[in-house]
């Protein structure tokens, strides 16, 4: 089975994932831990892509695609995968296609996550990180209970430059941009399923799911 997850940031795509990963058995594809890896292992991309993020530059499309394609190709993704942060654009899409025709298959599902803004905005601007041990907290969902300090070490917590709500705001722009057309390319092949990603946690998780069901 492999699946794609779309959604603009804060709507809950790694989460789902994980849970969908855990249903299915199949594992769980961040592009941001795939690049990270990629990296840290010195993969023929990966060394071509940390010169870029060195620079901090943008990874592109080329890149992208031959280090999707490295890991997808790894044993644990042979029965299947859900991805998620890619593809971002329709031409990451034509080569994700491209990708998986090479290994015989096409994608089962993608799974589109619909959250307003308004609810992506507080989310994201509640988030706050343990700036000692990582761990992650919300000011709301999820307060730790010392105000600013992590319950696990007492480190102090911090928010994500990119958290900021003016930021987030970019982010979102960013997302209509690029990545919403994505609904309409999947929508038109077929295997496009949109979820409302509000409310209840284990109520989406149902609905996701459901939805590769």
């Amino acid at each position: 089975m492999m699946v794609v997850l779309l959604g603009p940031p804060g709507a809950g795509k790694g989460t789902h994932a994980d849970a969908l990963r855990d249903r299915f058995g199949i594992p769980h594809v961040s592009t941001g831990n795939m690049l990270r890896a990629a990296i840290e292992e010195g993969t023929p991309a990966g060394r071509k892509a940390k010169l870029l993020v060195e620079r901090g530059d943008l990874v592109p499309d080329e890149l992208m695609a031959e280090m999707v394609q490295d890991r997808l190709g790894a044993q644990d993704a042979a029965g299947g995968f859900i991805l998620d942060g890619y593809p971002r654009n329709v031409d990451q899409a034509r080569d994700l296609d491209r990708i998986l025709a090479m290994r015989g298959g096409c994608l089962d599902r993608v799974l589109s996550l619909s959250v307003d803004d308004e609810e992506i905005v507080r989310r994201l601007s509640g988030r706050r990180t343990c700036e000692s041990c990582g761990a992650p907290y919300h000011v709301v969902s999820a307060p730790p209970a010392a105000e600013g300090r992590c319950d696990r070490c007492g480190g102090v917590l911090a928010q994500r430059a990119d958290d900021r709500p003016e930021v987030i705001a970019r982010r979102l722009a960013v997302y209509r941009a690029q990545t919403e057309p994505l609904v309409a390319f999947y929508r038109g092949r077929g295997v496009l399923a949109e979820v409302d990603a509000t409310g209840a946690l284990d109520d989406v998780r149902r609905r996701v799911v459901g939805a590769v069901r």
